[in-house]
């Protein structure tokens, strides 16, 4: 009985030794047969004569992602506009003219001027008068300007040295200037670079030319403003 016993037992564990060598192969097998080389890019046919895009690749087996190409960036030129500064508006209106109060144009003055030397021409010099009978030779000066619409106060040629502008070297013998001869002691009126109108002591009111006696006793000139009143 004893012997039976183990008998059966060593049956048992046979037929289960068995039974795991059977089942061990077969997985092997299986294993043999799932494994199969993965296809490569050359085992792939393109279709319908196109190119596929894994022909690129040849020799690289799957599954393959194509390298992702880098694109270019095209960049806009950047267009930097200015911003409009604050500019004050262009005017079309012209600059007004200086105009001195209470005057005329220098071309009316001047022809004022003359005429009133010119009615003048001939009456006699007395000292100290200023018309219209009889002039000195600051009456005269002062008298005529007076006429032409130009204003001060009546003085010396002394005075009038004084108190009037030195001109510029080519106003000196412009019509209108001043001239002073003999020490300040006596003035008269420029008529151009050749002479001058005065009340002469000997004459009256006349025309002399520079050359000769009163050249060598000019002292200066002076011009008057015309915005002297």
């Amino acid at each position: 009985m004893i012997y039976k016993n183990l008998f059966c037992r060593i049956c048992f564990a046979t037929l289960i030794a068995v039974f795991a060598t059977n089942t061990f192969f077969a997985q092997g097998r299986e294993r043999v047969v799932q494994s199969q080389p993965e296809p490569t890019a050359e085992s792939v046919q393109p279709n319908n004569g196109e190119e596929d895009s894994t022909s690129v690749n040849k020799g690289k087996p799957f599954p393959y992602s194509p390298p992702v190409q880098k694109r270019s960036i095209l960049t806009q030129p950047i267009i930097i506009v200015s911003q409009p500064q604050n500019v004050a508006p262009k005017s079309d209106n012209k600059p007004t003219p200086v105009n001195y109060p209470n005057t005329q144009s220098l071309n009316s003055v001047n022809q004022k001027l003359l005429r009133a030397i010119q009615s003048k021409i001939g009456i006699p010099y007395v000292y100290g008068s200023e018309g219209p009978n009889s002039y000195d030779c600051s009456g005269l000066v002062w008298s005529v300007f007076q006429s032409a619409g130009v204003s001060f106060e009546r003085g010396s040629a002394r005075s009038f040295w004084q108190n009037f502008e030195i001109p510029t070297e080519s106003d000196k013998y412009k019509f209108g200037t001043l001239v002073f001869f003999n020490g300040l002691g006596h003035v008269g009126i420029v008529a151009d670079e050749n002479g001058f109108y005065h009340a002469s002591s000997s004459k009256g009111v006349t025309y002399s030319p520079f050359a000769g006696y009163w050249e060598k006793r000019v002292v200066g000139f002076r011009r008057i403003p015309l915005n002297v009143n």
